[in-house]
């Protein structure tokens, strides 16, 4: 820490330990090879029906005014909203101009918000993505880069892989090396559940190309961690 600005030195730091189960496999989402064989209302329907098993095992009256349109209300949050990411077909179009400003500076698209869920728990991880790039001699709408990394938080993660999954997306999209994607969040797992620690965060960065260069990294730091 230097300056209230975190090391920009590791790939990640993390400001709260994690259960034993917190383990990252692939920069990949674990994801089925027949995922999209079925459309979203068999899965809704699929869904709703399971989820109302487990809560009849947990005791809960379903004849109850207020429980009995659970089952359906979770089934269809999970399909088109808090899990969507996990359909390609969701994936936001991306179109490209041409830099004509000849802008050569970074441009660092700041506090995006990030609603996504811990895959070891399904509980909420909330907190602000900073993404930056330096043109390649395209650039692209700034709506688009807070849709990708909407894109990727709408599916069950790990903060690691999706730090990862945002910058690969931004060099590809952006067709460009030079690019810094920097997480802060607050896992729910952690201060609603075991530990129970509600001051804890996790941030956590991945570096690419003239972000390797630590006078620019440290530049970008600076952006974020102004008047914080």
């Amino acid at each position: 820490m230097k300056d209230g600005i975190p090391n920009s030195n590791s790939f990640f730091s993390e400001n709260n330990q994690h259960d034993d189960d917190h383990y990252l496999t692939s920069i990949e989402t674990p994801i089925r090879s027949d995922a999209f064989e079925i459309d979203d209302e068999l899965k809704i329907e699929l869904i709703e029906k399971n989820f109302r098993e487990i809560m009849e095992i947990l005791g809960l009256d379903l004849s109850d005014d207020s429980l009995k349109d659970t089952p359906k209300r979770v089934a269809k949050m999970y399909v088109k909203e808090i899990f969507k990411g996990l359909d390609p077909r969701n994936k936001p179009s991306v179109t490209l101009f041409e830099n004509k400003y000849k802008f050569n500076q970074m441009l660092l698209e700041k506090d995006i918000a990030i609603y996504s869920y811990c895959e070891h728990h399904f509980v909420p991880i909330i907190g602000k993505a900073h993404v930056a790039y330096f043109s390649s001699g395209k650039v692209v709408g700034l709506s688009k880069i807070n849709r990708m990394v909407q894109y990727y938080s709408k599916r069950p993660q790990v903060q690691e892989r999706l730090t990862v999954q945002i910058a690969n997306e931004m060099k590809e999209m952006l067709q460009t090396e030079d690019v810094a994607v920097l997480i802060e969040a607050d896992h729910l797992c952690v201060a609603s559940r075991g530990v129970q620690d509600v001051s804890s965060s996790t941030v956590t960065s991945s570096y690419h190309g003239k972000f390797l260069n630590p006078n620019i990294r440290d530049e970008f730091l600076k952006y974020v961690y102004r008047n914080k």
